[in-house]
């Protein structure tokens, strides 16, 4: 990294208590990153909102009872575990296990629409 340090960028990102952790972990490393910017973590709105996108980028939306479903787990996910478990990430896991299970639910289904295809309800997620 010195000897490269006018050509090469290195970017590190994670949680603030573990950077600081690794940080510490070698005496002349946090002074080889100078620059250290902290994120808010998401709101449970926009946890929704990344849900939404994330759906709409693999075609599927979100029914109405979907979205209320995703909020209550996030919002209990962050009052037992933390912050750090409520996050983009898991919205993201939550989003792909939903359309596994709406795929498994819809295959047991007769006469299914296009709107069936194409939206994951509250039966999906979690």
């Amino acid at each position: 990294m010195e000897d490269e340090k006018d050509n090469l960028i290195v970017i590190l990102a994670g949680y603030p208590k573990e950077m600081d952790y690794f940080l510490q972990t070698n005496p002349g490393l946090k002074s080889r990153f100078p620059i250290q910017a902290e994120f808010e973590d998401y709101s449970l709105e926009e946890l929704i909102k990344i849900a939404k996108l994330m759906a709409q980028e693999r075609e599927y939306s979100l029914s109405s009872s979907a979205k209320a479903k995703l909020y209550q787990h996030l919002a209990e996910i962050r009052r037992n575990a933390g912050v750090e478990e409520g996050n983009a990430r898991t919205v993201r896991n939550l989003i792909e296990r939903g359309i596994r299970k709406q795929a498994l639910r819809l295959v047991e289904q007769k006469g299914i629409t296009k709107e069936d295809l194409i939206t994951l309800t509250r039966d999906d997620l979690i």
